[in-house]
């Protein structure tokens, strides 16, 4: 079976006209396999088509999709990682793009990333990332392709001990992680930065807010300034690979790891069981 596949076949490569290549005109999804099967496959395909409505271009069919994504999970580990690109096809050289565009899926499976197990149960330590997300409502929430705000938080840092760094937006906000959503538990609220103006809404967030409700728990999303993490009880990370992961410590402020954190692991076992 192929590990790689462009609109269902084995290809060489992605066209150099293809939009998503010259403009980042397209939005992606990772997905984790958990024994050989994609977790959270529904809101990772809802949020795709939402994405690709947002840029004004129509997602390629589900069916399309699900047999793309089938044929590569079937070549990965059981434990890997497969990732769904749709961008919107070719496009020729220029901004405007052609009126009746059609989607090119990129699907392609990989190894799930060597993490450290103990992040998952005693934590992780993060920075404060200098690199700042401008805002654009037009394209807050959706996972679309141009990530070069992360891509230059993540050069920031090499330190392995570190495997994330927060992101404030150009006021001061709180908005994420380099590559996950924040979960902070404060005075019995569990608050999460509102994503309206930037940032990604990670289908593990969705998952969380979910569930949240179930464990009586009351849930804020607004604005959140950096010092709510001082007088945070319990701060917490997600994404579709890592799952959920407690945090330790945020610069000098140091963490236990914390029961709503650990029930939210439970309740996605259950999930994926």
């Amino acid at each position: 079976m192929s590990t790689l596949l462009i609109d269902g076949q084995e290809q060489g490569g992605v066209p150099a006209g293809d939009r998503g290549l010259a403009y980042g005109d397209g939005v992606f999804e990772t997905l984790r396999l958990s024994a050989g099967r994609p977790r959270l496959l529904e809101r990772h395909l809802q949020r795709l088509q939402q994405g690709c409505g947002r840029l004004g271009f129509e997602a390629p069919a589900s069916s399309l999709l699900m047999a793309d994504i089938e044929a590569v999970a079937a070549a990965a580990p059981p434990d890997g990682v497969v990732k769904l690109i749709v961008t919107r096809g070719d496009g020729g050289r220029g901004y405007r793009p052609p009126p009746a565009p059609r989607a090119r899926r990129i699907v392609s499976a990989h190894p799930a990333p060597a993490y450290d197990p103990a992040w998952w149960t005693e934590g992780v330590s993060l920075r404060i990332c200098a690199t700042r997300l401008g805002r654009n409502p037009a394209l807050a929430g959706i996972k679309h392709l141009n990530r070069l705000e992360q891509v230059l938080a993540r050069r920031e840092w090499d330190d392995p001990e570190v495997p994330e760094g927060l992101m404030l937006d150009d006021a001061g906000h709180l908005v994420c992680g380099t590559q996950s959503n924040l979960f902070v538990l404060r005075d019995g609220t569990l608050m999460t930065p509102a994503l309206d103006a930037c940032g990604v809404a990670g289908v593990m967030r969705g998952f969380v807010l979910s569930q949240a409700a179930s464990l009586g728990l009351r849930v804020g999303v607004g604005a959140m300034k950096l010092e709510v993490l001082e007088e945070a009880q319990e701060i917490f990370l997600t994404n579709a690979v890592i799952g959920i992961w407690p945090v330790r410590a945020t610069g000098v402020h140091a963490f236990a790891p914390g029961v709503v954190a650990a029930r939210m692991q439970q309740c996605l076992a259950r999930e994926t069981a």
